[in-house]
């Protein structure tokens, strides 16, 4: 199967995203695809190609090892499994635009990389009203991880420290939310932890130029 979600997920994950504003499956993404790009994370990581992992935007953007301490590599066309996966996430695109009319224009995203004890503390992946991050897309690749590895995604309640699922960083789970409406974070990992990260964003654009650019 070339597509990264099936059709039974598909409605899964629409239906999620349309009632709760949040979707999470096991076993979503094919043992091919995910060796392919776990290897991939590795051989960046001992290319020392990753690079430190800031928040904010343009002249807002910082680094703050308080807030996140993990590390990442933009995703790209000019390696060849990198460009299957993001022809994958086109196909997932078209998908949530057909089935929840969201006109999202394009994705972009990152290979995540946490070392043990690096986290990422609470936050929303877009600011309410910026409208450039609509979903958000997690999927990880650790082959081997154990409950007590640490590394799981909480999701929250709006507004609320109630959580509402700790997602279990296991090899082909995927996690799919609304970028402006669920506060998020990643939990210290005990062990390193490897997955992709990324957003289906809207068209936000000046002169042809999509704005911000990530």
């Amino acid at each position: 199967m070339n597509a990264v979600v099936s059709a039974c997920n598909i409605l899964a994950a629409t239906s999620g995203l349309r009632q709760q504003g949040w979707w999470a499956g096991d076993n979503i993404v094919c043992g091919d695809l995910l060796g392919a790009l776990r290897s991939e994370l590795i051989e960046l990581v001992e290319q020392e190609r990753f690079e430190r992992a800031g928040i904010g935007r343009e002249t807002d953007y910082l680094l703050d090892s308080d807030i996140r301490s993990d590390r990442i590599y933009w995703l790209n066309r000019e390696r060849p499994m990198q460009r299957r996966l993001l022809d994958r996430m086109e196909e997932l695109r078209l998908d949530l635009n057909r089935e929840l009319f969201l006109g999202l224009f394009e994705f972009e995203g990152h290979l995540a990389h946490y070392p043990p004890g690096a986290f990422y503390r609470r936050h929303y992946d877009s600011f309410r009203g910026a409208a450039n991050r609509i979903v958000s897309v997690v999927i990880y690749l650790n082959e081997t991880w154990q409950p007590g590895d640490g590394g799981e995604l909480v999701l929250y309640q709006p507004d609320s420290d109630e959580e509402i699922i700790r997602v279990q960083p296991r090899a082909g789970t995927m996690a799919l939310f609304m970028s402006e409406e669920i506060p998020h974070e990643v939990l210290p990992a005990r062990t390193h932890r490897a997955s992709i990260a990324g957003w289906f964003r809207l068209n936000n654009s000046i002169a042809g130029h999509i704005d911000p650019p990530r």
